[in-house]
């Protein structure tokens, strides 16, 4: 009988380990997870953009830029091929500069309203915003090599 407790007692501490251990992998990955989000492009919903980027509401005719680091913002559509070649790009140079510039990303069949208000007719355009200054429209699906010419030159400086 004493066997039987032991050993159900050994079981029962194992399968807790194990769990724990589980649990503590599961912890792991989430916070992995977190850190790769943290790292890559950020998709934009208008409300976020008047919070984040511009409030172009209350500001009409003068532009403000409201982040606290300077950003690209990619306007595309989802069944659009140019933009489908540049979203890699995208994410590679949110990974490359990341804590240096914000990529944001706007998805103009969700955001009409918002494509409209930035007079977006072709896609993708890209919006460079500049910590001070105005911001700078491109159109067409740019090489990776433009895209970090316009962050050296625009977006830092340097």
């Amino acid at each position: 009988m004493k066997k039987i407790v032991f050993a159900s007692i050994l079981l029962a501490f194992a399968l807790s380990a194990c769990a724990e251990k589980n649990s503590e992998k599961k912890s792991e990955e989430i916070n992995q997870q977190k850190e790769v989000k943290k790292m890559g492009t950020i998709h934009l919903t208008k409300a976020e953009f008047l919070s984040k980027v511009a409030n172009y509401e209350a500001n009409p005719t003068e532009w403000k830029y409201l982040g606290d680091k300077p950003c690209i913002i990619d306007f595309y559509a989802s069944w659009c091929g140019p933009c489908k070649t540049i979203a890699p790009i995208l994410e590679d140079l949110a990974k490359e500069y990341d804590g240096q510039i914000y990529i944001y990303k706007i998805n103009t069949e969700e955001e009409q309203e918002l494509a409209a208000a930035f007079g977006i007719r072709s896609i993708p355009s890209i919006l460079f915003c500049p910590m001070t200054g105005a911001p700078q429209m491109a159109q067409g699906a740019l090489p990776k090599d433009a895209f970090k010419q316009a962050i050296t030159d625009v977006l830092l400086k340097k």
